[in-house]
């Protein structure tokens, strides 16, 4: 049924407006909306390439091996897949920009901050962040030791000389070099 107005002209199926009444615009909405959909649509896998795999790669954290398997497939393809939908993010928000009010013009701005944010950040191995090597490990005689004493160690002896390595702590470094007994060892976990 075709609305009976003055000022609108018939182009194919679509009505668009000559003159005043925005309301029939019918296409240009349209595609209003499928812009800002699709814009959308781009941000958040933008964003979840890059947030899913840190979220679930976390240390003291139950990490199941599909789980695991899956984050560590979408860390792989971070880097190519957000710079695409950052791309894509990006043109859209220009297309969308010059018939955006104020108030969706800051949208637009303030979803392309963690958009640019997850698309740096997927190039980078925050994970070396979180696990800092150990310059000099510093050791106390057992019975000056405040571990508990049900907590886990790797235990290493050469001669006389034994050292004790806190799992809890290894955990954030991973590997430990040092030297028992005049032997250089690289203790890992």
């Amino acid at each position: 049924m075709a609305p009976a107005q003055v000022g609108c002209a018939e182009i194919g199926s679509n009505w668009i407006a000559l003159k005043g009444d925005r309301s029939y615009m019918q296409p240009s909405s349209d595609r209003h909306g499928f812009l800002w959909s699709f814009f959308l649509l781009s941000a958040v896998v933008c964003v979840a390439l890059f947030f899913i795999p840190a979220f679930i790669i976390r240390p003291f954290t139950h990490q199941t091996q599909a789980g695991l398997g899956w984050a560590m497939a979408l860390r792989q393809r971070a880097p190519w897949g957000t710079l695409c939908a950052a791309v894509v993010s990006l043109v859209l928000a220009l297309l969308l920009w010059g018939t955006s009010n104020l108030w969706r013009k800051i949208v637009l701005c303030v979803v392309m901050v963690p958009v640019a944010f997850s698309a740096v950040m997927a190039r980078l191995n925050y994970f070396e962040w979180m696990f800092h090597p150990v310059d000099s490990a510093q050791f106390e005689a057992a019975s000056a030791s405040k571990l508990d004493p049900g907590e886990m160690i790797l235990a290493v002896r050469f001669g006389t000389d034994a050292r004790a390595y806190p799992i809890s702590q290894m955990a954030y470094h991973h590997v430990l070099n040092d030297v028992v007994e005049g032997v250089p060892v690289a203790v890992t976990y």
